[in-house]
């Protein structure tokens, strides 16, 4: 069986792992008290999760994979037109998709339009592996257009897009855990992964906390940029996670999700806000 074919049966099988793994780490070690019961928040956060994989398969079936397969025949792209072995190509792809997801990542949080789509994912008033599965269809459908644009650009072969897709998958749900990690254990690993307490940042109530730590698997981008942020000035315990204009219970409902971008973001969008004046980040504290 070729990647390509199997692809859908591995994502499943490394999901599934992974998910349960993370689920039973939560429960024996959580990082933070939650505000909501998981049945408040989980169905919800999995049901878009389904919409979402049931609009790819219609939509987009397997579509970076597609690409890869028709670029390794074609000869697209950066990595085509160089000599090198297949486990550098491999890895050189992975590296190089990651930091187009930066990117990506980034300007979600820049353009209106878009931050609408995304703000889905910040308005989990919860942080754990289900908030990395939380994406309106519409901001998964474009991240796929660009995903591939990425492939085909730089060359990447399908098992390098294979191997990226599931490293993305399994580490946004790292990421996103309600995990509590040894401190020692957390400094050590933010130098190859972006870690639960460093992508927590990011989903401060505060934006200028959230306009941080943009990394989903490597955490060299935001160091490298400059939009690294080490700790939450309210520490992990006491911040506010979410987005101020949607604080309500009933907005963590999958219909609520599903129209929120239909909605105004009082205030402005993340990038576009001016940073707390330090009284306010005090108060917040």
């Amino acid at each position: 069986m070729d990647p390509a074919s199997a692809e859908p049966l591995i994502r499943v099988v490394a999901f599934v792992a992974v998910f349960a793994a993370l689920a039973l780490a939560e429960a024996l070690a959580p990082r933070r008290r939650q505000a909501y019961r998981r049945g408040e928040r989980w169905p919800h956060n999995i049901g878009l999760l389904l919409v979402d994989v049931a609009v790819l398969r219609i939509a987009a079936p397997g579509a970076a994979i597609a690409v890869a397969a028709a670029g390794e025949a074609r000869g697209w792209g950066l990595l085509n037109m160089v000599e090198a072995p297949g486990w550098l190509a491999v890895i050189a792809a992975v590296v190089l998709l990651d930091l187009a997801i930066y990117f990506q990542h980034v300007t979600f949080h820049a353009v209106p339009t878009l931050w609408r789509l995304h703000r889905v994912h910040h308005t989990d008033l919860d942080f754990d592996l289900t908030t990395g599965a939380r994406f309106h269809p519409v901001e998964i459908l474009i991240s796929t257009a660009v995903k591939c644009a990425a492939v085909a650009a730089i060359g990447a072969p399908v098992l390098g897009v294979l191997a990226f897709e599931l490293l993305l998958n399994a580490t946004a749900m790292f990421n996103h855990a309600n995990l509590r990690l040894p401190a020692r254990l957390d400094a050590a690993l933010r130098a190859l992964v972006v870690t639960p307490d460093m992508h927590r940042v990011h989903h401060s109530a505060l934006y200028n906390e959230t306009n941080s730590n943009f990394g989903f698997n490597l955490p060299w981008w935001d160091r490298l940029f400059g939009t690294y942020r080490a700790q939450p000035s309210a520490g992990h315990e006491a911040m506010t996670i979410g987005v101020d204009a949607f604080r309500s219970a009933h907005e963590l409902r999958l219909p609520r999700l599903l129209l929120q971008p239909l909605r105004d973001t009082p205030g402005g969008y993340a990038i576009n806000r001016r940073p707390e004046p330090a009284s306010t980040r005090r108060g917040t504290a």
